[in-house]
């Protein structure tokens, strides 16, 4: 995304999610806990607007995604969305899909790691919101459910059949996306949809952690990390080792590059900069 802006200044308050800044860590809550954290059209667009607006910000290193009260985000609001699409003519329903789409581009291109903190239920758009992270952090109450074909729809919504198969392989995620079935964690953990499984009530904290090391780190070499492993899923080996080859050259020319070469030789940690 491009860091240059236009007149439109920062959005101080977000209606439908918590935002909170702390040193180089944004974390951003899903607060509907009295329905589970389910989605409206609102959330959507808060999400994607933030991420798109926190990606203009050189500031901002790591984001943790988290639901509040008993679990993560159990998909898309019954009433308000589900209710509301069935009055929909079919132009207004691909405004719709195209937005949630968008909301999880905007995960995968952000400039910055993005973590879900995940306990209870992550439930079909919840589910996908967790699987565009960066890293799914979760605790033994945690159970991911891509629901859609049990509502009648395809289960490839949101980019799920594009995302799920590249991390936990095409069998797993075609039982998952077909079926319908609650994986819990400690299955989430064997087939590599959860990066991090925490004692129980762990969850939050341990993302905060993992959020902490990644923004005290190279920022400039895990964004460019985070944007090659999305640019290459579908690239041949022969484009893929030339786009690396730019990418490393240029950050060669980085300070940070320079700066670990001094760390080491002065023997201290080195001082990133994230340039």
């Amino acid at each position: 995304m491009s860091p240059f802006t236009g007149s439109a200044a920062r959005t101080p308050d977000w209606k439908h999610l918590r935002v909170e800044h702390a040193d180089g860590v944004v974390t951003v809550t899903l607060a509907r806990p009295e329905k589970l954290n389910a989605l409206t059209f609102g959330a959507y667009a808060d999400l994607r607007d933030l991420l798109a607006e926190l990606s203009r910000e050189k500031a901002v290193r790591a984001l943790v995604l988290a639901g509040e009260g008993r679990g993560f985000c159990s998909g898309g609001d019954v009433d308000e969305i589900i209710g509301a699409t069935l009055a929909m003519d079919t132009s207004q329903l691909l405004d719709f899909n195209r937005m949630t789409g968008q909301t999880v581009r905007a995960i995968r291109e952000c400039p910055f790691p993005v973590i879900a903190a995940v306990h209870g239920v992550a439930a079909g758009a919840g589910a996908v919101l967790a699987l565009a992270a960066d890293f799914r952090v979760a605790d033994p109450t945690a159970r991911f459910a891509f629901l859609f074909t049990r509502v009648g729809l395809s289960g490839g919504d949101m980019g799920a059949a594009y995302l799920l198969p590249r991390v936990v392989g095409l069998g797993h995620a075609t039982r998952l996306l077909m079926l319908g079935e609650p994986v819990r964690a400690p299955e989430a953990e064997r087939i590599g949809l959860i990066s991090e499984l925490t004692e129980e009530g762990r969850a939050d904290e341990a993302a905060a952690a993992l959020a902490r090391r990644l923004a005290d780190g190279p920022a400039l070499a895990y964004a460019q990390t985070k944007a090659l492993l999305t640019a290459e899923l579908d690239m041949p080996l022969a484009a893929a080792v030339e786009m690396d080859a730019s990418t490393q050259a240029l950050l060669m020319n980085g300070e940070d590059y320079a700066e670990f070469h001094a760390a080491f030789t002065e023997k201290r940690p080195p001082k990133w900069r994230g340039r």
